[in-house]
C-alpha cells in the first residue's frame, strides 16, 4: 500500500512540475511579447496609463464627422468649399470608420469584403493556397499608411503596370493577389476567382467604403510601402539572420513558419516554405520586403530597425525556398528563362542559398529534404562547438 500510494504522489509532483513547467514557458512569452512590442498600456489599461490610441480615435471621429458635414454643406450651396479629405492624427488619410457601413445591401457587400480581408484563407477558401490573409502585408484591414493601404489604392486604378505590362484594374490587381500571394493555384478551385466573381466585388467594395473622401488619381502621402536607399554594404542575408533571431523569431519562430491560435489559424504568418508567398508575388523582392518591414516591423514597433537591419533581414527571408512561380509552372519554362523575364530585380530567384536551387518550389516533397538537411547541418554545428 505505501508503495502505491508513493508512486501515485510521485506522478502527482511530476504532473504538477510539468504543468508549473509549461506555466512558466506561457508566462516567459507572454513576458518577452510585452516587453518587445510595448503592450504594457494594453495589459495595464488606461487608469494606469492614458491611452494615446483614444485620443487618436477621437480625432479620427472628428476628421470623418468634419467630412459628413462639408459634403452637406457643399449639396446645399455649390458656392461653398468642396470637401476636404479628412486626416488622421499623423497627417495621413482618415479612412472611414465602422460605425459608418451604411445599413443596406453595399453595406453587407462592404462586411463581407472586410471578412474576406481579414481572414482569406476562410472567407475565399476555395481560391486560396495557403492560410495567408490580404492583411498580413496591408496592415490594420488595409488602414495603415505605409503599409499598401487599400485608401490609397482603390482611386489610382485603372493604371499602367510593369510588371505584366498592361493597363491593370482593382479586379486585376486584387487577381494578382491570390495568384502570387495566396499562391491560388493550390486552392481548391486550382486557381484564383473567375472574373465578375462576388469576392471581387465584395473587396472593391470594401477598398471603396474605406477611401470614402479619398482624392482621386493622387499618390497620396502613406500609399504602398516607403522606398528605402541602397545602404554603401548593401543587403546580405547572413547578417540578416541574426537580426531575424533577435527581432523577427519571436513571433514567426526561428524556421520562419509562423504561428496559429487554437483555430488553426495564422497570427502571425510564414515568412518561407511551401506555406508563404510564391516567388511571383511583389514581397520576394529584397527592396520591396525591406520597405515593408522598416516602416512596420517588428509588430508594434514601426521604424525600429536600421535602413540596413531592414535590408538584411529582408534578404535573410527571401533566402528560403517557397512555391514555385505560377507564371514559370503555367509556360513550362526553365528557371532561367523566367528570370530573364520575370525577375530582372533585387532577388534571389534562381540563385543557390542554404544549399538548394532558389525558384525551384517548396513542394511537400522539397520541403521535406529541406527541412531535414537543415536539421542535420544544425546538428552537426552543434557537435563541433562541443568538441
Amino acid at each position: 500500500m505505501t508503495d502505491h500510494r508513493n508512486s501515485r504522489m510521485g506522478r502527482s509532483s511530476r504532473r504538477r512540475f510539468a504543468y508549473a513547467g509549461v506555466g512558466a514557458v506561457v508566462l516567459l512569452a507572454a513576458g518577452v511579447l510585452i516587453a518587445n512590442y510595448n503592450l504594457l498600456p494594453y495589459v495595464t489599461g488606461p487608469e494606469e496609463q492614458p491611452s494615446q490610441a483614444e485620443e487618436n480615435a477621437q480625432i479620427a471621429r472628428k476628421a470623418r464627422q468634419d467630412l459628413a458635414e462639408q459634403r452637406k454643406a457643399w449639396q446645399e450651396d455649390p458656392r461653398a468649399d468642396a470637401p476636404r479629405p479628412p486626416k488622421d492624427a499623423a497627417g495621413y488619410f482618415q479612412p472611414s470608420l465602422d460605425h459608418e457601413i451604411p445599413d443596406n445591401e453595399f453595406g453587407e457587400s462592404v462586411r463581407r469584403g472586410r471578412e474576406i480581408f481579414l481572414n482569406t484563407g476562410t472567407n475565399a477558401r476555395q481560391f486560396a493556397g495557403n492560410e495567408l490573409a490580404c492583411a498580413n502585408c496591408h496592415l490594420d484591414g488595409g488602414r495603415k499608411a505605409h503599409s499598401a493601404p487599400m485608401w490609397a489604392a482603390i482611386n489610382n486604378y485603372p493604371a499602367y503596370r510593369g510588371k505584366n505590362k498592361m493597363i491593370n484594374t482593382m479586379e486585376d490587381r486584387i487577381n494578382g493577389c491570390f495568384t502570387y500571394s495566396m499562391n491560388a493555384q493550390d486552392s481548391p478551385s486550382g486557381g484564383p476567382p473567375p472574373s465578375g466573381h462576388q469576392v471581387y466585388k465584395d473587396l472593391q467594395s470594401y477598398f471603396y467604403w474605406l477611401g470614402d473622401g479619398a482624392p482621386i488619381n493622387e499618390d497620396m502621402p502613406g500609399r504602398g510601402y516607403p522606398s528605402l536607399e541602397k545602404t554603401d554594404l548593401g543587403y546580405d542575408r547572413q547578417r540578416g539572420e541574426e537580426v531575424f533571431v533577435n527581432n523577427c523569431a519571436v513571433c514567426h519562430g526561428l524556421d520562419g513558419q509562423g504561428q496559429k491560435d487554437l483555430n488553426g489559424r495564422y497570427i502571425f504568418p510564414p515568412l518561407w516554405g511551401p506555406h508563404a508567398y510564391n516567388w511571383g508575388a511583389g514581397m520576394h523582392r529584397v527592396n520591396t520586403a525591406a520597405g515593408f518591414i522598416k516602416a512596420n516591423m517588428p509588430l508594434g514597433k514601426p521604424y525600429s530597425l536600421s535602413d540596413q537591419q531592414a535590408w538584411d533581414v529582408a534578404a535573410y527571408i527571401n533566402s528560403f525556398p517557397r512555391p514555385a512561380d505560377p507564371r514559370q509552372l503555367e509556360e513550362g519554362i526553365s528557371l532561367e528563362r523566367a528570370q530573364e523575364k520575370y525577375h530582372q530585380h533585387m532577388g534571389y530567384y534562381n540563385q543557390q542559398a542554404h544549399g538548394v536551387s532558389l525558384g525551384e518550389g517548396a513542394t511537400p516533397e522539397r520541403w521535406e529534404r529541406f527541412v531535414k538537411s537543415r536539421r542535420t547541418a544544425g546538428m552537426s554545428t552543434m557537435n563541433q562547438q562541443l568538441q
